[in-house]
């Protein structure tokens, strides 16, 4: 059964989408603040978390921030905040999806259902080898990257960019292409997240290998490709 965290400080809206979720064999767990949150999932098995942004001690940037710090859970924005400046922000630092309230109980369990299936290994995913390119490999089954035996902490997003690079060496990905395929976003003028996600990456990379941070090249005016050099 699917286990799910809301975060909001309101009783009313947790109470709302506990009832929601309830009616989909979703289990619930329910907390006011990102406090709480942290202690929740760094002692229970979440597999995703719903997180309001306008809370009074954290708002829900800062607490999907220090989420991002404990674990690569997948979290979704739910809030009353269309600008396309908070998406954009909500994505940048980590989040998977973004619900502007009010929303459905149909369209709140789909947008869960497609982003635990952009996140969690497929059969045909687990059954593959691990994946070797220089310096880098990659372990299909435990989702994790290493540079020389040494493991390299990346978030969902992160990893998600380097798998679909190193499963398609050469291949150029324009920005919009790659929020497409890694946020499930179609175009809409902004990609910075894109940007921002590529440079953490090749940071977290160049740790422990200059070499392999590398990898990812910038092509001018399109957007990235993954290249060993020779």
């Amino acid at each position: 059964m699917t286990t799910v965290l809301i975060v909001d400080d309101e009783l009313d809206m947790r109470n709302l989408i506990e009832v929601m979720l309830s009616q989909s064999n979703f289990k619930t767990l329910s907390v006011p603040n990102g406090e709480e949150a942290y202690q929740i999932i760094a002692y229970e098995d979440i597999d995703i978390v719903l997180l309001d942004v306008m809370m009074d001690r954290e708002d829900g940037f800062a607490v999907c921030e220090n989420i991002r710090k404990l674990s690569p859970v997948p979290v979704i924005f739910l809030t009353a905040r269309d600008a396309n400046e908070d998406k954009v922000r909500g994505l940048t630092i980590g989040g998977d999806d973004y619900i502007v309230k009010p929303f459905t109980a149909s369209e709140l369990v789909a947008r869960i259902n497609a982003v635990l299936r952009r996140t969690k290994p497929q059969n045909d995913f687990v059954n593959q080898s691990n994946i070797e390119c220089g310096v880098i490999k990659i372990d299909e089954i435990s989702r994790k990257v290493f540079i020389r035996e040494k493991s390299v902490p990346l978030t969902l997003k992160e990893f998600e960019l380097l798998y679909l690079f190193i499963k398609n060496p050469g291949t150029v990905y324009s920005r919009e292409q790659l929020l497409e395929r890694i946020w499930d976003m179609e175009y809409s003028g902004g990609t910075r997240t894109v940007d921002t996600h590529i440079k953490t990456l090749r940071l977290k990379l160049a740790k422990e290998s200059k070499e392999a941070s590398e990898y990812i090249q910038t092509v001018w005016g399109i957007g990235y490709r993954f290249e060993k050099n020779e």
